[in-house]
């Protein structure tokens, strides 16, 4: 079971910081990862993280601006998003799967309940 927050209104240029907390399965052992949603448009990949916390990736996007992280015991993971723009505004997901690496949301069978984002300009 996953369990997102963080979510809200900012203003352009400000931050977020989500979080997805975990229970129930041995999560310190699977992927992490944030996906995002708005109005219109399909579900898209924002970053992942490994169960060592020691791998990490990001969509281009958001590159440089968002991090991604989990805590020491690998329970609840981080992604702290900087220098929020409008077009990050959406529903965020956090998932977990077990296996390989991948960015694909179809693969990923434990999701959270979604946080909304919504960057004013």
């Amino acid at each position: 079971q996953l369990q997102a927050s963080g979510g809200g209104v900012v203003q352009a240029g400000g931050s977020l910081r989500l979080s997805c907390a975990a229970s129930g399965r041995p999560f310190s052992m699977y992927f992490m990862a944030w996906f995002r949603q708005a109005p219109g448009k399909e579900r898209e990949f924002v970053a992942a993280v490994s169960g060592s916390g020691t791998r990490t990736s990001y969509r281009d996007s958001v590159e440089g601006r968002f991090t991604i992280s989990r805590d020491r015991d690998k329970s609840t993971g981080y992604l702290q998003m900087n220098s929020l723009k409008p077009e990050d505004t959406a529903v965020y997901y956090c998932a977990a799967k077990s296996g390989t690496w991948d960015y694909s949301s179809a693969t990923y069978p434990y999701w959270g309940q979604g946080t909304q984002v919504t960057v004013s300009s």
